[in-house]
């Protein structure tokens, strides 16, 4: 009978002391899943009411963005394609100048990196940020990376809201 208490106390103490040694001593992971970069700062876009969409792709292209931005607008005409059956739960935004037919356009952000790839939440949080590569393959990549968190987070979505649509 001796032997239960002793146990009890040690199953309770010894997870405890053996997650401060963890952290005491920097054995945390270093690297993330997610392919995109966190901003630094909060950044808030005014997206449109749209009740359907959990998530949303912005590409920002800002006045003096030039054949970038262009190449960029062009690979996010893509994207509607690439998204398949998530197309449904996710808009498209794009930041500052230009028209296209596929995306609705919302203010400029100076904070915002000229021609690079934003996942915003439906609040309008900018989440994370894909910077445009020169290498037209290292860019499919990149997008790959984009796409691949975006369903990382709109099966997060899924499931934490209990499967309900």
């Amino acid at each position: 009978m001796n032997k239960v208490p002793g146990l009890f106390l040690a199953c309770c103490v010894l997870p405890l002391i053996a997650a401060w040694v963890v952290l005491w001593s920097g054995w945390q992971p270093e690297s993330t899943t997610n392919q995109g970069s966190f901003l630094s700062q909060e950044v808030i876009l005014d997206v449109p009411e749209q009740g359907h969409n959990a998530w949303f792709i912005a590409l920002n292209q800002p006045e003096n963005c030039g054949q970038l931005c262009q190449g960029q607008l062009a690979v996010m005409e893509q994207l509607t394609v690439a998204l398949g059956k998530h197309r449904q739960q996710v808009g498209l935004l794009l930041i500052g100048q230009g028209q296209s037919e596929v995306a609705d356009v919302v203010p400029e952000v100076s904070t915002l990196s000229p021609g690079a790839f934003y996942l915003v939440d439906k609040r309008g949080l900018v989440v994370l940020e894909y910077l445009p590569q020169p290498d037209q393959t290292a860019n499919r990549v990149l997008l790959k990376g984009l796409l691949k968190d975006l369903k990382k987070l709109l099966s997060y979505e899924r499931s934490s809201s209990g499967g309900k649509q």
